[in-house]
């Protein structure tokens, strides 16, 4: 098989675990070590954090990461697991300020093995942001490579108003369909009827966030989600506890909490 027919093999596994009500359930990886435990712990495929991603290479979250950076740490994901899972790349805005400069950074990643993206819309005006999500297909098209493009929708700050959310969140879909984007995703504790709602008026599978405000990936699954994303609270999580050993060692002299870490024996087999 050759390396572009893998590829594609590994984007059609992926498409394929994207069912409304049966959703796939990404937890969201920032380095090799994180990539390899969460293929351990059984997931369907690889998804990536760009604040993790940050953090792990002492910059801010936000586009305050070089491209360069960012790119060199997919590699090293993509790498750990060596195709045998999908991995799907969150691109933050493309690290770049044109649509040029997104189709740059799609052809690069697409180039080294990854078979889907997120790309954010900042609340850009829908126009703008379909003309960028419109030359990040093109780009995976002209390198010849599968891409599923899933188009993040920054209204969550609407939530509360559910109507204006509804409408604001569908225009700006429909025009990122019309872009080539394959899906969308939709931040925020939604509602299972907000979820509902949104899931019968768009074509494109919904993707919704994970975490300890939102409802259940069986109540998420139950209103109609497709992929259900975990982002950066793994990675949140992890450093909570870093801190939290430290603060115990330095303060009480004491290191009860590393008990359950996991041995170092586990973690360099890894590798």
């Amino acid at each position: 098989m050759t390396e572009k027919s893998a590829q594609r093999a590994l984007a059609d596994r992926f498409r394929s675990f994207l069912v409304p009500g049966d959703p796939l359930v990404l937890v969201n990886a920032w380095d090799p070590v994180s990539a390899r435990l969460t293929e351990q712990a059984g997931v369907r495929a690889i998804a990536t954090t760009s604040a993790g991603i940050a953090w792990a290479n002492g910059s801010a979250d936000g586009h305050r990461l070089d491209r360069a950076v960012a790119l060199q740490a997919l590699q090293r994901i993509v790498e750990a697991v060596a195709g045998r899972l999908p991995v799907t790349a969150d691109l933050e805005d493309g690290f770049g300020d044109t649509p040029t400069a997104v189709a740059a950074t799609v052809a690069e990643a697409v180039a080294m093995g990854i078979v889907g993206v997120n790309l954010e819309d900042s609340l850009r005006a829908p126009g703008e942001q379909a003309e960028r999500l419109a030359a990040a297909r093109a780009a995976a098209d002209a390198a010849g490579r599968p891409l599923f493009l899933n188009a993040r929708i920054d209204t969550h700050s609407l939530l509360g108003d559910d109507e204006r959310w509804l409408n604001e969140t569908v225009v700006r879909a429909r025009a990122y369909a019309e872009a080539g984007a394959d899906g969308i995703f939709v931040l925020g504790a939604l509602s299972a009827t907000a979820l509902r709602d949104l899931v019968r008026a768009v074509d494109l599978p919904v993707n919704v966030a994970l975490d300890a405000a939102t409802l259940s990936v069986a109540e998420l699954a139950e209103a109609g989600a497709a992929r259900v994303s975990v982002g950066s609270s793994v990675a949140e999580a992890v450093h909570a506890a870093t801190l939290r050993m430290a603060q115990e060692i330095v303060d009480d002299g004491v290191a009860t909490s590393t008990a359950g870490r996991m041995p170092w024996s586990r973690l360099n087999d890894l590798f």
